[in-house]
C-alpha cells in the first residue's frame, strides 16, 4: 500500500512538519478534559489517523467531503446580506487557554447564514494555513466554530499573511508570554471584533461542505472562508509559532488526494537524487 512509504517519506521531513494535536473540532479537548490521541506527524499523523482508531476514524480515510481544501481563487463570491456574524467585544477580555497544539479562546457571538443562527463556541489558530488558495499556503489560518441548535457546524476561516498586525490578533497574541506550558490559562487584552465584521462582510466568502479537520474528521460542516486575509506581523507569528509549532492538516481535495503530501514526497525525492 502507499501509506507506509508515504509515511517514511514524511518522516523525514519531521523537522520542518513539527507535531501537534488539535485542528478544527467542536470542542478543544475530549469530555472529561481528555487530550485527543491524535497527532500531525509520524504514526499519529493524518495518513495514519484511521488506523489509530478504525471505527472512529473511519471518516479520515472513507471520506467523501473532507476539510481542508485547496480553494479555487475564481470560487471568490460576494458576501450575501443573509451572511454576517455578530461577536460582542470582551472588554475585559476573553480567556485563553494553551492547549498544547493551539491557543483557544473562548467568547461569544453569532453567525447568521440565510436566517439560521448558530452560536460562537471557541476559535484558534493554525500554523500554515489549513486551506490554500490557487495551491497558496499562508503562514496562519484563524478557525471561529459555532454551533446551531440543530447541533450542526458551521467554520467561519480567515487566512492570515505577514503585514501590519491587525488589532484583533494582536490583543490575543500578547497574552502568549503568560501561557507557556499546556494548560496555562490567562485572558486576553480587551477584544474589538468591530473590524472582523466589517472585514468580513466586505471581502467575499469561499463556501463548501466538508468536515472537522481532526479525528474523527464528522462531515457536514459548513464552510466559510474570508477571501481577504488578514494580516499578522513578523514578531506575532514568531510568537505563536514557537508556542504551537506546526498544527495543520493536509489539503484533502479529489477524494483524499492531499496536496502538501505529494509536495513533500517532491522535496524527498530531489534530495535523494
Amino acid at each position: 500500500m502507499f501509506l507506509q512509504p508515504t509515511l517514511l517519506l514524511l518522516s523525514l521531513l519531521a523537522p520542518a512538519l513539527g507535531h501537534e494535536h488539535y485542528g478544527t473540532t467542536l470542542y478543544p479537548r475530549a469530555e472529561g478534559g481528555a487530550s485527543p490521541k491524535f497527532g500531525y506527524h509520524g504514526l499519529e499523523g493524518p495518513l495514519n489517523w484511521y488506523s489509530l482508531d478504525k471505527e472512529a476514524n473511519e471518516l479520515c480515510a472513507k471520506g467523501t467531503h473532507q476539510s481542508p481544501i485547496n480553494v479555487a481563487g475564481a470560487s471568490c463570491a460576494a458576501t450575501p446580506s443573509s451572511l454576517s456574524i455578530k461577536i460582542p467585544a470582551a472588554l475585559h477580555g476573553a480567556e485563553l487557554e494553551n492547549l498544547g497544539t493551539t491557543v483557544d479562546v473562548t467568547t461569544n457571538g453569532t453567525l447568521v447564514n440565510g436566517g439560521k443562527t448558530s452560536e460562537l463556541v471557541q476559535f484558534h489558530f493554525h500554523t500554515p494555513s489549513e486551506h490554500a488558495v490557487d495551491g497558496k499556503y499562508y503562514p496562519m489560518e484563524v478557525h471561529f466554530v459555532f454551533q446551531a441548535a440543530d447541533a450542526s457546524i458551521s467554520v467561519v476561516g480567515f487566512l492570515i499573511e505577514l503585514g501590519p498586525l491587525d488589532a484583533l490578533l494582536g490583543a490575543v497574541l500578547a497574552g502568549l508570554p503568560y501561557i507557556p506550558s499546556t494548560g496555562n490559562v490567562t485572558h486576553t487584552k480587551p477584544l474589538d471584533f468591530t473590524a472582523l465584521e466589517k472585514h468580513f462582510a466586505s471581502s467575499g466568502t469561499y463556501q463548501y461542505a466538508g468536515s472537522l479537520t481532526t479525528p474523527p474528521c464528522s462531515e457536514g460542516v459548513s464552510w466559510i472562508l474570508s477571501c481577504k486575509p488578514l494580516s499578522v506581523d513578523v514578531a506575532g507569528y514568531e510568537a505563536i509559532t514557537d508556542l504551537i509549532k506546526f498544527n495543520a492538516r493536509y489539503t484533502q481535495n479529489n477524494e483524499g488526494v492531499n496536496l502538501l503530501e505529494h509536495s513533500a514526497i517532491e522535496q524527498v525525492l530531489a534530495r535523494i537524487n
